[in-house]
C-alpha cells in the first residue's frame, strides 16, 4: 500500500505561492482564456495524504475536464493539482499554443502557389464559409493532400522529415514549439516540489503524452503514471498526412471548446511531441522505471491505438508493473473517456465510476482489477464514486 506523508503548513504555503504566481502570470496576459485557469485541491496542514496527483487535460480542453476524477482522488486522500497543458490557458492558439509550421522561406512560396490555384481557392473559400472551422472527412482530407502535392511536389520530400521522430531534416524545414508541452509540465511539477511524498501523473490524450513525458523526465519524483488514450501519434495515416501537410494553408479546426478555433499546425505539434519526445529511446528507457496504467478504446478517433499498444510493450508491459485495458467497440466508450457527461461521436463512458476506482487502486496498490473496468456496478471494497 502507498505510504502516507504529512505536509506542514510551510510546505503547502510554498506550493500555493508558486501556483499563485503562475496563475497571476496568466491573469496578466491579454490573451487569458476564461475558465482555463489551473486549480488545486490540497488537504489541510498536518493531515496525512497519499501523495500528490498532477492531472493533465486533453487537447483544446480545460483543466476542469477531469474535475470529477480530481474530486474523487482528493476526497480519498490525495492532494491534486490540475494545471493547463502548454499554451491552453490562453486564447489565440496560432500565437500561444505549441505549433509546427513550415519555415517562411518554404511556406510563403507554397502559399503563393495555393493562391494562384483556382481549384484550391474554391475549396478553401468553401471551408472559410463554415464558422465552426474545417471538420474534414477522410475523403476531403485525401483530396486536399493530393491537390497540395500536385501544386508543390516537393511537399512529399518535406513531409518525410516530420513522419519520423529523428529525421535530421526536420529542423531544416520546420519551426516547432512542441517541446513546450514538456517544459510546461516540468514547471508545474516544480511548483509542488515543496510537498513531500510521491507524485503521480494522470493525463488524457495530449495530456496523457505530457503525463508520460514528465514521468520520463523525472522518474525519481513521479512514481506512477495513468494515461487515458494518450496521443503519441495521430490516429489514421490519412489523417496524419493531412495534419502534417496542410499547416501552411492556415486551415482551422474546432476542438472541445466551441468558441475557439486552432490551426491544424497545433495538432501537428501534438503528434510531433508524442513521436519525438515521449517515444524517444531515452524517454522509453526511463519509463521502464515508472509503472504505467494505460487505458484505450477501440472507438478511437484521435490517438493511434497500435502505436499506444507498441509503446506499452516497449516500456515493460505487466512484468514491470504496467497495467493495460482496452474498451471494446461494443462498450461505446469514446476517446474522451474520463467525464461521463462529455459526448464524442454520440458516445460517453458509462463505465466511468469503475475507471475512477481502478485508477485509485493502481495509484495505491499498483494493481488493477481488469474485470471491474467493464463493470457498471462499483467494487464495494474500494471508495465509492458518487453519481453525476
Amino acid at each position: 500500500m502507498t505510504l502516507t506523508v504529512t505536509p506542514t503548513a510551510a510546505q503547502l504555503d510554498q506550493a500555493k505561492q508558486a501556483i499563485a504566481a503562475y496563475i497571476h502570470s496568466i491573469d496578466m496576459n491579454p490573451d487569458r482564456r476564461e475558465g482555463a485557469y489551473p486549480y488545486y485541491l490540497f488537504h489541510e496542514p498536518g493531515q496525512p495524504i497519499l501523495g500528490t496527483v498532477l492531472l493533465f487535460h486533453g487537447f483544446s480542453a480545460k483543466p476542469h475536464q477531469m474535475s470529477r476524477l480530481a474530486d474523487y482522488l482528493f476526497r480519498n486522500g490525495f492532494n491534486v493539482y490540475q494545471p493547463s497543458i502548454a499554451g491552453h490557458p490562453l486564447t489565440q492558439p496560432a500565437k500561444n499554443w505549441p505549433q509546427v509550421d513550415l519555415k517562411p522561406e518554404i511556406a510563403n512560396p507554397l502559399k503563393e502557389k495555393a493562391a494562384q490555384d483556382p481549384v484550391l481557392q474554391t475549396f478553401l473559400a468553401n471551408l472559410s464559409s463554415n464558422p465552426e472551422g474545417a471538420q474534414l472527412n477522410p475523403v476531403q482530407q485525401a483530396a486536399l493532400v493530393a491537390r497540395l502535392v500536385k501544386i508543390e511536389p516537393r511537399l512529399l520530400d518535406i513531409v518525410k522529415s516530420i513522419e519520423t521522430s529523428d529525421d535530421p531534416d526536420f529542423d531544416e524545414y520546420f519551426i516547432s514549439s512542441h517541446l513546450e508541452y514538456l517544459t510546461n509540465a516540468k514547471e508545474r511539477l516544480a511548483e509542488v516540489a515543496s510537498i513531500p511524498g510521491a507524485v503521480y501523473t494522470i493525463g488524457l490524450s495530449v495530456g496523457g503524452a505530457a503525463a508520460l513525458a514528465l514521468a520520463a523526465a523525472a522518474p525519481d519524483r513521479v512514481k506512477k503514471a495513468v494515461v487515458y488514450a494518450p496521443l503519441l501519434r495521430v490516429y489514421g495515416e490519412q489523417r496524419r498526412q493531412y495534419v502534417n501537410l496542410t499547416g501552411p494553408l492556415d486551415i482551422k479546426e474546432m476542438g472541445w471548446d466551441p468558441n475557439l478555433l486552432f490551426p491544424v499546425g497545433c495538432f501537428t505539434a501534438a503528434d510531433r511531441f508524442g513521436g519525438s519526445v515521449v517515444m524517444s529511446p531515452a524517454s522509453m528507457n526511463s519509463l521502464k522505471k515508472v509503472p504505467i496504467f494505460m487505458v484505450l478504446t477501440e472507438n478511437e478517433d484521435a490517438a493511434d491505438i497500435k502505436t499506444n499498444q507498441a509503446f506499452y510493450e516497449e516500456t515493460g508491459a505487466e512484468q514491470d508493473g504496467n497495467r493495460y485495458y482496452l474498451y471494446r467497440a461494443l462498450d461505446l466508450v469514446p476517446h474522451p473517456m474520463v467525464d461521463p457527461t462529455e459526448v464524442s461521436q454520440n458516445m460517453s463512458n458509462r463505465f466511468w465510476q469503475s475507471l475512477y476506482q481502478e485508477t485509485f487502486r493502481f495509484l495505491t496498490t499498483g494493481d488493477v482489477d481488469i474485470p471491474n473496468m467493464g463493470n457498471l456496478e462499483q467494487d464495494p471494497k474500494l471508495p465509492q464514486v458518487p453519481p453525476v
